[in-house]
C-alpha cells in the first residue's frame, strides 16, 4: 500500500446498520458506498493504495461500527489517525461540526446532524424519499471533504494555554 491517505465517515441508521460510507482521497472524487453497496469488497477497493485513515472519533465509532457489521477490522490493515484526539490536544473540544466553527468553517447542510441523518435514511428507506437520500449524501461529503479542511488548519492553529 502507498503513502496516501483517506478520509472516512459513515453514518448509521437507527438499528445501528451502516447506512453510508464516505470515503474522500485528495485529488479524488468522493466515493459514497451506500445501503446494499456497502460491501467490504466495495470499501477495500476504494481505500486500494491507501496508507493511513483520517476520522474524527473514528476510534469509537466508525472503525468499530465498520468491525461490528461488517467483519473488517481496518485498523488490521490501515495506519488510523483519529483527528479528534488532536484537535483536543489544541483546546478544540466538540463534535466534528462544532470544531469546524471554531476553526471559520462553512458548511451547506449546517443544521444536520448525526440524529437528523439517522431520520434522512428512514425518509428513503421507508419512503423512497429522494430528497433525504440526496440530502444525506450532502452531508457525509461534506463530513469526508470538511474533515482534510480541519487537519490543514490544525497545523496552523496556536496551541492553547
Amino acid at each position: 500500500m502507498g503513502a496516501e491517505s483517506a478520509y472516512l465517515d459513515i453514518e448509521t441508521s437507527f438499528r445501528g446498520a451502516i447506512t453510508v460510507i464516505g470515503i474522500f482521497r485528495p485529488g479524488e472524487e468522493t466515493v459514497q458506498w451506500v445501503g446494499e453497496r456497502i460491501t467490504v469488497a466495495n470499501l477495500l477497493a476504494s481505500l486500494d493504495g491507501v496508507a493511513t485513515l483520517k476520522t474524527y472519533n473514528g476510534s469509537r465509532f466508525d472503525l468499530p461500527v465498520i468491525r461490528q457489521r461488517m467483519g473488517l477490522d481496518l485498523t488490521g490493515l490501515f495506519n488510523h489517525q483519529d483527528l479528534m484526539y488532536a484537535c483536543w490536544k489544541l483546546g478544540l473540544k466538540g463534535g466534528l461540526k462544532s470544531v469546524e466553527r471554531q476553526l471559520g468553517l462553512k458548511r451547506e447542510t449546517a443544521g444536520v446532524d448525526g440524529m437528523m441523518a439517522m431520520q434522512l435514511w428512514a425518509l428513503w428507506e421507508e419512503q423512497g424519499d429522494e430528497a433525504a437520500l440526496k440530502k444525506l449524501l450532502h452531508y457525509n461529503r461534506e463530513d469526508v471533504e470538511l474533515l482534510r479542511e480541519v487537519e490543514c488548519l490544525l497545523a496552523k492553529y496556536p496551541l492553547s494555554a
